[in-house]
Order: structure tokens, then sequence, then C-alpha cells
């Protein structure tokens, strides 16, 4: 049976895969339209499978807020070409418009949803994949509901997405929060968010950075009463390379190594625990003033050196962070 170009706009309509793709799948199906459906079906799950293993780099974040509920969600791909796409980023719309739409808390929710053509949201997806030969997978898909939200998506490229929700409405003050939060990568609105295994890991890391500073620093003060350049000498590697540059004597680099070893060991003997735990202390200040949201210099306001807390409260008397929602393509 001849293959008409009706036929073929059709199958396109039907399935989103090129005019070639369509055009050879109903030649296969001797014009049936349905058989030719499940041939480019089947060839989407194939290359879909295919390609499982790749890295899906690129994609399409957008986010969405409807009355108070809001959420955003990735369609991940493997190059930025697929995923400027118009047809590419009207599905990830369409996706994210049933998601909001239907109020889906969970990615495996949004997954089951069914999409106006009548077709499951994971089979659009594994469609799409098929058509374009690409991998893609669902991602980062984040939900919050409140009376005062606010969204953001990064200079409208589609690849970071931000949502703020706050005590009170605040247009222009929700708007600079959410850029905040795109801007600076909060990982917890406060310090009693931030989880326990995170402050456990991050207090072992300030305690042993603070110990190696200790011992470096003593090691340094001997290596200079020795009449050697620390900077010379702070790694094997540059020991043996500033001796082939003949910046180091071997005999200076043999007492180098001397010193270094007797005086960490003995450094290493001699710290003073209440002194580490104290300086530990002041590391997590640091890292919670840089990594709690409303503890964050503010990005956006007249200069003043403020915490997003002390900004928000000098804008409208009360007025706080409730919670926050990010996702970015790019690993930060």
């Amino acid at each position: 049976m001849a293959v008409t170009i009706e036929d073929i706009k059709k199958l396109r309509t039907m399935t989103g895969a090129g005019m070639k793709d369509c055009k050879k799948a109903l030649a296969e199906a001797n014009g049936d339209i349905d058989k030719a459906v499940e041939l480019v079906r089947e060839r989407g799950l194939a290359i879909a499978a295919k390609r499982s293993d790749r890295e899906t780099s690129n994609g399409c974040v957008l986010v969405k807020n409807d009355n108070g509920f809001a959420a955003m969600i990735a369609l991940k791909c493997e190059t930025d070409f697929v995923a400027n796409g118009a047809d590419y980023i009207a599905l990830t719309q369409e996706i994210l418009d049933a998601a909001v739409a239907a109020k889906a808390q969970t990615l495996d929710e949004v997954k089951e949803l069914t999409l106006a053509d009548g077709t499951k949201v994971a089979e659009a997806v594994t469609r799409r994949s098929g058509v374009v030969g690409e991998k893609m997978e669902l991602d980062g898909y984040n939900v919050l509901e409140g009376a005062n939200i606010y969204t953001y998506d990064h200079m409208g490229r589609h690849t970071l997405a931000t949502i703020v929700d706050l005590t009170a409405a605040n247009e222009d003050a929700g708007h600079k929060v959410a850029m905040q939060v795109a801007a600076m990568k909060p990982v917890a609105l406060d310090e009693a968010s931030v989880p326990e295994s995170v402050k456990d890991e991050e207090f072992k890391v300030a305690v042993s950075k603070t110990k190696e500073e200790q011992i470096e620093r003593q090691v340094n003060v001997a290596l200079k009463k020795a009449g050697i350049n620390a900077n010379l000498v702070d790694s094997e590697d540059h020991i043996e390379s500033n001796i082939t540059k003949g910046w180091l004597t071997p005999e200076d680099a043999a007492k180098a190594r001397e010193i270094r070893e007797k005086v960490s060991a003995d450094a290493a003997a001699n710290l003073k625990e209440e002194m580490i735990l104290n300086i530990a202390k002041g590391r997590m200040a640091k890292f919670f003033k840089e990594n709690c949201l409303v503890d964050q210099e503010f990005q956006f306001g007249d200069g003043d050196k403020q915490s997003v807390a002390q900004w928000l409260d000098q804008q409208v008397k009360g007025l706080k962070v409730s919670a926050y929602k990010r996702f970015s393509l790019s690993a930060d």
C-alpha cells in the first residue's frame, strides 16, 4: 500500500516522530496507522534502552505556581541542542502542568500521570527519547505549598529554578530571596534545619583541618629556625622538583624531611584539645553563615552587609522565609 503524505503527517502528530521515521514505519505497517504507531513506540523503547547508560547533563528545568501549590521538574537529556528545542520545552511544560494540576507530591506520582493525548508521562518521555535518539529522564521534582509562594527561573534559561515561601506577601522580597537561593546555593534554611549527619561530618572535617593547620604551623616555625624556606619543602613532589631546579640542596632536603617528621609527631602528641575544639566551633559558625539561607549575606540589597533574615525584617517587620526549594542541572 502506498504511503500518503496525509498519513505521514497524521502519524507524526500522533507520535512526534520525524517525517522520515513516520514514512518508514507506515511502509513497514502497510499503511496501518495503529500498527505504525506501535512500531514507532517500540523503536523509542529500543533506543531508550540502548542509551540507558549515557549521562544526562543537559535538559530543561521549569517551575510553576498555581494557587499556593508550586512545583519544579527537570526533563534531562544528553545535549543542549535537544534541551533547547521548542518541542522538548513544550513536553516539559505539559508534564509540569499535569503535575501541578494533580498536586502530585512525588516523582513516581508524576510518572503515572496521563497527558492530554492519553499517554502516561513515563511513556511520553520514552517516546520522545526514541524520536530524538537521546537518553531522557525526569529528575528534580520538588513541591512547596504555602500562601506566599514565589518562583524563579534563573535568567529564563530553564537550567536552574527556585521556589520560596514567605510568611507574608511581598513580591519584591520573594523575587529577591528566590534569586538569593539560586545564586548562593544554601544547604538548609537555618542551622536547625541542617541534618545532624551533615553537622557531624562538617565538625569532623573542621577538627581534622584545625589539627593539620596547628601541626603545619609548628613545622614551619622549626623550618624557618633551620634556615629552610617552608614553601620549598611543603610536599615530597615540591622537594624533588626544587632539588632538580637547584633551588634546594639535597642536604637541606634531608634536613627538612627530618624536621617535618619529628616536629609533626611532637606537635600531634601535644595538641591542646580545648583549643582545637574552640577553633573547630568557629569554623562551624562560618559554615552555617555561608550555607544556611537566613544567615547568608544578602546579595541583592543596597550594599549594606546584612543577612537574609535581617534584610527581610527591614523590609517588613517580622517577615521571614518559611521554606525554599532549589534544583540545578549543573553539579553545584
